[in-house]
């Protein structure tokens, strides 16, 4: 493998589109942003979406001439097309072969690589006389159709990069670009504005629009990002119900942000980045580790109806659940180890592995205390 491939499904690992309401200045300032980033560290293989102009040789048939030599055009058509394509004429039997085997038709490369050699072609008419092709057509240069891209039924000028170096990620190489879009120089009366999230609604304006596996980051962690807000909602109504109370939950629930220094320290440990699989493990924890919570906290319920003094009751089911809550969390930790050296799920192994054994160990020592501070005024 030469480099690693971008991302799910964007042109390249870094994309700039340029929006605005006219097409040869957006290629302008598409041209001054294809600079900048090339000019910018650990970027690479700097390129754009726009065509260069190509000539283009139009034979027109002269329709009256080839009436009056007795050559139709659509039999100049066929003689031209053959004579530039290489038309099977017919096919061959070979044993080896599922297929029949074509045979092609076609002239040599120095027969046909410049206008002259084309005009030459002959035709023969209905009287088998050859004429040549250059006797029966006119010939025209202009200029060949360049394509214009359009996102999202708006006009678009892309340029494209790619990362090289220590840093994969295209964010910092974004964020460099990004304050020296000042410098580009714009038509009187334009702005350019920067959109890191969504096209721009209004093209009145110019637009830079930053693509590629930055849109991707961003929509994977913004959805995991509400997914984790809803998870710790429902996570919240359901300790709500059975405890009967508001704060209790919110200590149980601090065992989730306590995953996160596990999770940070795995990741600077292995050397690894914080990808999506990464944040799935977070979320995945969200649970795991408010269930050690509540069993500490159940029990220590549980010992105060008995009459048991707070402070002892903390302590005892510290005793008694640590080794539950140890089980539980060595069994998601070995479990991750299997993905552990996994190039794509790592990061979801060293989040599992990483905010459990911090989560765990904390979670022992601050829950407990936490709710004694909390709890101590109503057991006097």
């Amino acid at each position: 493998m030469v480099e690693v491939p971008p991302g799910p499904p964007v042109l390249s690992t870094i994309v700039a589109e340029i929006y605005g309401d006219d097409y040869d200045k957006q290629i302008d300032i598409a041209n001054q942003a294809k600079k900048l980033i090339s000019e910018t560290p650990d970027v690479v293989d700097v390129d754009w979406y726009v065509e260069e102009e190509q000539k283009k040789i139009s034979f027109e048939i002269d329709k009256t001439k080839a009436m009056l030599y007795g050559v139709t055009p659509a039999h100049i058509v066929q003689t031209m097309q053959m004579a530039l394509g290489s038309p099977v004429i017919s096919s061959m039997y070979d044993p080896k072969s599922i297929q029949a085997v074509g045979i092609v038709l076609r002239l040599n490369d120095h027969q046909k690589t410049s206008v002259n050699d084309l005009k030459s072609i002959p035709v023969v008419n209905q009287q088998g006389k050859i004429i040549p092709v250059g006797d029966l057509i006119t010939i025209k240069e202009n200029k060949q159709d360049v394509n214009i891209y359009r996102k999202n039924q708006k006009r678009v000028v892309y340029v494209v990069a790619d990362m090289a170096g220590d840093l994969e990620s295209p964010v910092y190489a974004i964020l460099d670009i990004s304050e020296k879009l000042k410098s580009i120089d714009l038509p009187k009366g334009y702005t350019l504005q920067e959109s890191f999230y969504e096209q721009p609604k209004d093209e009145s304006n110019f637009t830079l629009k930053w693509d590629g596996e930055w849109q991707i980051t961003y929509e994977v962690f913004r959805d995991l990002g509400i997914a984790f807000a809803v998870v710790i909602f429902v996570i919240y109504l359901l300790i709500v119900g059975w405890f009967q109370n508001f704060k209790v939950p919110v200590i149980m629930m601090t065992a989730i942000p306590l995953s996160l220094i596990g999770i940070v320290a795995g990741h600077w440990l292995m050397g690894a980045y914080f990808t999506a699989t990464s944040m799935i493990g977070f979320i995945a924890l969200a649970g795991v580790m408010v269930r050690n919570s509540v069993l500490l906290i159940d029990f220590v319920n549980i010992r105060l109806r008995d009459g048991i003094p707070l402070k002892e009751s903390i302590l005892e089911a510290g005793a008694v659940r640590t080794t539950p809550i140890l089980l539980t969390a060595g069994a998601v930790a070995i479990g991750a180890v299997v993905i552990l050296f996994d190039p794509i799920f790592q990061g979801l192994a060293i989040s599992l592995i990483g905010g459990t054994i911090a989560s765990t160990v904390l979670t022992l020592i601050v829950v407990p205390l936490l709710y004694y501070m909390i709890e101590k005024r109503n057991y006097k």
